[in-house]
């Protein structure tokens, strides 16, 4: 079964996600933006063994600290799609690294294309590539138990910016109505920043994606 805890960290407050394989106590960090203590924390005390980091995207708050924490326990990253390769190799630059001061480029191990899988002990995880606020975002679903981790895609009642570089707004809908809706309206989901909610509430409830007459049932 997986097992996961929200770790809020940066000024930005990113939802990086631990999660773990119950049966095996492997792991994966989704999106180390940074204060990698407070992760690291999370790790020893529930007695895990750290796998594989997984970015969703190469945003610094998302990808700061993954060099460093590469660094520090010499397992491999996976994520995003490549076409993020240019948001990560600006992370050397001084006003990032004002906000992370660990922040540095990095180069993943692995990209993921749309229906890859990744393992983190005896779970597997679908990929989905969904561009829109970044080229190269991805996003983790796992179907056993109806939960994905979907990075700056889609918020409690909003939808990632998409005013930043090789950012747009027609694909971000697109990612959404043709990526993620169909996982199913049940599926509950940890966004980038915020509380988590289900694809089948932002279908009814969020003004930017919603259904005119609501979520199937």
């Amino acid at each position: 079964m997986l097992q996961a805890v929200i770790i809020p960290v940066t000024a930005y407050q990113q939802n990086c996600t631990l999660i773990w394989c119950d049966e095996t106590m492997q792991a994966a960090v989704i999106d180390p933006g940074g204060e990698l203590e407070q992760i690291e924390a999370q790790i020893h005390e529930h007695g895990l063994t750290l796998e594989k980091i997984l970015i969703t995207h190469g945003h610094i708050d998302h990808a700061g600290a993954t060099d460093e924490f590469q660094h520090r326990h010499s397992v491999p990253i996976e994520g995003p799609q490549r076409e993020d390769q240019f948001w990560i190799d600006q992370l050397v630059e001084e006003h990032y690294q004002q906000i992370v001061p660990e922040a540095r480029p990095f180069h993943p191990d692995r990209w993921l294309e749309n229906n890859d899988q990744v393992s983190v002990g005896n779970l597997t995880l679908e990929v989905r590539h969904c561009p829109g606020h970044t080229p190269g975002h991805v996003i983790f679903f796992h179907p056993p138990s109806r939960l994905a981790f979907v990075g700056d895609v889609l918020f409690q009642g909003s939808v990632g910016r998409t005013d930043f570089p090789r950012g747009d707004h027609a694909t971000l809908m697109r990612s959404i109505k043709d990526r993620l809706w169909p996982l199913g309206d049940d599926v509950a989901f940890v966004c980038g920043h915020g509380p988590m909610s289900t694809f089948g509430n932002e279908r009814r409830s969020n003004p930017f994606v919603r259904d005119h007459d609501g979520p199937n049932p």
